[in-house]
């Protein structure tokens, strides 16, 4: 099967959960129409890792994909909101977004968040779980084989595996068993493994409340995790036949498939992405 040109985006069957028929235009070109005729009550949603910038074996080194910046900058007065909804901490995403009007950061699945430029707020259930998140950490340093990457983020901490795949067996079954141990909630992702505290916050959870009273959004992942927010805007579109919901999966070799199933259109990359955003904003102008 050919691939499409690009930058461009192709209609996938949705997951459709709840069995309510779908709510999306057929193609890209018909979404923005819709959208542009509701900008200003439309949230844009994004997944940061995969999705606006690509993976990079040193999770440190990840930076956005061209054009993705400058694209966000000019769509964010053009809508509602914008807001980036990732695994890494509201700092990280700081050094990045943080100098952009208009555009949110929440970190950690939901655990913090910061509103254009403003503090980090964290979710006051998790941080009695820090000390246990750096004493995992320390533990993972002190007992995972060399090639293993543990990356320590405040509140929750991640293991890679991506630099040594043949570790992935026993990388999970580690985390997996600490995870037990301790009480954590395990959320398996692209050759990671990430434990957090067993605190009731996820993407899923993030969209839903920034939607309830928008009468559109789209939102962009790349992985699992990703679901649950494309399962929040079916929700609330099932609850509210005006609503626009949009689903973008960005295309990838280790979770693509999965993810591409579950949303309404894709996209082959960070780098596509870029391109595919910067064309947008003369379309809701």
């Amino acid at each position: 099967m050919s691939r499409p040109p690009r930058g461009t985006l192709t209609r996938v069957p949705p997951s459709n959960p709840g069995n309510q028929p779908p709510k999306t235009p057929l193609d890209a070109d018909h979404a923005w129409r819709a959208t542009a005729g509701r900008a200003a009550d439309t949230v844009l949603f994004f997944d940061f890792d995969g999705t606006l910038a690509p993976v990079d074996d040193d999770p440190t080194a990840v930076r956005p994909a061209p054009n993705v910046l400058a694209a966000i900058e000019a769509l964010a007065p053009l809508v509602r909101r914008i807001a980036i909804v990732s695994a890494r901490p509201v700092e990280f995403l700081r050094e990045h977004f943080g100098g952009l009007d208009g555009v949110d950061l929440y970190g950690l699945y939901g655990l913090e968040h910061s509103h254009s430029g403003g503090e980090t707020v964290t979710e006051p259930a998790a941080l009695p779980w820090v000390p246990t998140m750096r004493e995992l950490a320390d533990l993972a340093h002190a007992e995972l084989p060399d090639g293993a990457l543990v990356e320590y983020k405040r509140l929750a901490v991640a293991l890679h595996w991506r630099t040594a795949p043949r570790l992935g067996p026993e990388v999970q079954e580690w985390g997996r068993r600490q995870a037990d141990r301790l009480g954590l909630r395990v959320q398996a992702g692209r050759m990671v493994l990430e434990l957090k505290p067993p605190v009731d916050r996820d993407k899923g959870m993030v969209i839903g409340e920034v939607v309830r009273d928008a009468g559109g959004a789209w939102y962009f992942g790349d992985d699992v995790s990703d679901i649950k927010a494309f399962s929040a805007l079916r929700a609330r579109a099932a609850a509210d036949p005006a609503f626009l919901g949009v689903c973008v999966a960005v295309a990838n070799p280790e979770t693509g498939h999965e993810v591409a199933e579950a949303a309404d259109l894709t996209i082959d990359s960070p780098a596509a992405l870029g391109d595919f955003l910067t064309a947008a904003v003369p379309r809701l102008r």
